[in-house]
């Protein structure tokens, strides 16, 4: 008869476990507050991020390629990078030509945490000096996405060729010489952890 008295007891310690949230209870309460912060994270802005520019690996001569290294840091609160960056070259004419992501590349949303960091690349062919076959670009312009303000970096690496010109060639220009750029922008990299 004394069988009963210890099955009551057991039944009532695993009902007391389960009001509890006995499998990690505590843990699954926190593991929510974490899940909803992330989905309170809004786009990285400009405002909240600082770039550095380079140092470039440059193209030393026409139909070279060239890659020019951008990070970020972000300096606000936790922001989220759902894209591709935005990235144009400027020529001295003043018009942005818009770079393409990179062949093959895939865009990765990343949340950055105050302090964190991401990278990207631009890869560029080096056009000829003749300004009716190259851009002749002055300036780098950078976006993030989600963002609508741009920032512009002094730009030193020489012409930008016209896709699809080689040297010899004169496709893929326009009588003022702007263009479709040779040149593409990679997707964002968690850099620095």
């Amino acid at each position: 008869m004394r069988a009963m008295p210890t099955t009551v007891t057991a039944v009532t310690a695993l009902l007391l476990l389960t009001a509890c949230g006995g499998e990690g209870g505590g843990d699954e309460a926190k593991d929510d507050a974490k899940q909803k912060q992330k989905q309170e994270s809004v786009a990285c802005s400009m405002a909240e991020v600082s770039l550095e520019v380079g140092p470039a690996s440059e193209a030393p001569a026409a139909g070279d390629t060239g890659e020019v290294p951008v990070d970020l840091v972000n300096q606000g609160p936790a922001c989220i990078l759902d894209g591709f960056p935005e990235a144009s070259l400027v020529a001295a004419e003043g018009e942005p030509v818009a770079l393409a992501p990179t062949d093959g590349a895939t865009a990765q949303k990343l949340t950055l945490a105050e302090g964190g960091s991401a990278s990207f690349t631009v890869t560029y062919v080096r056009g000829p000096e003749d300004a009716g076959r190259s851009l002749d670009v002055k300036t780098l312009e950078i976006g993030l996405p989600g963002a609508t303000d741009t920032r512009e970096f002094p730009w030193s690496y020489g012409p930008v060729a016209h896709q699809g010109e080689g040297e010899g060639s004169d496709t893929g220009t326009t009588e003022t010489g702007t263009g479709a750029a040779d040149a593409s922008v990679s997707a964002f990299q968690r850099s620095g952890d």
